[in-house]
């Protein structure tokens, strides 16, 4: 196979997982500075914000060792990275759960607005240039749906697990 061809699908994986997370964060932001509701539940959803960034950062860590199983030598792992640098930063997105990272949310939008750049780029280059394929843009927006999914399953799912702690530690 083509390497450029296995890097594009190592970008679209990339952006699978972490390109969603600016847009659930601007959500997430707008809605709780703007609905009226207690305090306490936007302010425990918008604290989570980058733990559930961490939480993405984990299953691409783990989608990263199956994709290596049963081989996990140097050379087989450079050989699977066709984008060494978007793999390492997207890994970077695990030290998030560091709780004094996590306390800064505005470091992990700016983290992941790289990743939000390449479906960016992309439609750039098709509007602008003129022997560009619309089968990538479509591939992006495709990816970048599955990707909002994941990020907002995972705020989700943070939101849900954090109330069940805080309530049977009220108990």
């Amino acid at each position: 196979m083509d390497s450029s061809f296995l890097a594009y699908i190592q970008k679209l994986e990339i952006i699978g997982f972490f390109a969603g997370y600016p847009l659930i964060y601007a959500i997430t932001i707008f809605i709780g500075d703007s609905i009226k509701v207690k305090k306490a539940i936007v302010t425990r959803v918008i604290s989570l914000l980058p733990f559930a960034y961490a939480l993405v950062g984990v299953l691409f860590l783990g989608f990263l060792l199956r994709k290596f199983y049963p081989d996990y030598s140097i050379q087989h792992i450079k050989q699977i990275i066709q984008q060494p640098w978007l793999v390492l930063w997207g890994l970077l997105a695990i030290l998030f759960s560091i709780p004094a990272l996590g306390k800064k949310k505005v470091l992990s939008l700016i983290h992941s607005l790289i990743f939000f750049l390449l479906p960016v780029f992309d439609l750039f280059m098709y509007l602008f240039s003129t022997g560009a394929d619309n089968n990538i843009v479509k591939n992006d927006m495709k990816v970048y749906t599955a990707s909002l999914v994941l990020n907002l399953t995972s705020l989700i799912v943070l939101v849900l697990l954090s109330s069940l702690f805080a309530y049977y530690r009220k108990r």
